[in-house]
C-alpha cells in the first residue's frame, strides 16, 4: 500500500510540472508592419522554450505558447527588445530600435501613416 500511495504522489507530481509545457500569454508588441511581424515572431521563437508566436499587424497582439519551466513572459519581452520592439514590459534600446528597417520605426508617426492601410488589410 505504500507503494501504491508513494507512485500516485510522484504521478501527481509530474503532471503538475507537465501542466507548465503549454502555458500562454498575450502581450502587446509594437509594430506596423509584415517585415515587423516576421522580426517579432522569429525573435519570439528563437527564445529558449517557445513554442508559438503569433502576432498580428492589426492588434500588436502576440499570442505565445510556451514552456514556462524554460522561459516567461519578461525573457520573451527582452528577446523581442532586443531586436528593436517596444512590448509592454520591456522597451527596446535606442540602439536597438535604430537597427530596424526606416519603413519599420514605429514610433514615427509619418511611418504609422504610411502603414495604416496596411493594418487594415
Amino acid at each position: 500500500m505504500k507503494q501504491f500511495i508513494t507512485i500516485l504522489a510522484l504521478l501527481m507530481i509530474n503532471i503538475s510540472f507537465a501542466q507548465d509545457k503549454n502555458a500562454k500569454a498575450s502581450i502587446e508588441v509594437d509594430g506596423v508592419c509584415g517585415m515587423c511581424k516576421a522580426r517579432i515572431e522569429k525573435a519570439a521563437i528563437k527564445t529558449k522554450g517557445v513554442k508559438s508566436a503569433v502576432w498580428s499587424v492589426q492588434t500588436h497582439e502576440l499570442a505565445l505558447i510556451y514552456d514556462a519551466s524554460k522561459t516567461n513572459v519578461e525573457s520573451i519581452s527582452e528577446s523581442i527588445a532586443a531586436v528593436g520592439h517596444d512590448t509592454q514590459a520591456v522597451k527596446a534600446s535606442d540602439e536597438a530600435y535604430q537597427s530596424i528597417h526606416g519603413c519599420c520605426q514605429y514610433r514615427d508617426d509619418e511611418v504609422k501613416k504610411d502603414h495604416e492601410g496596411e493594418s487594415k488589410n
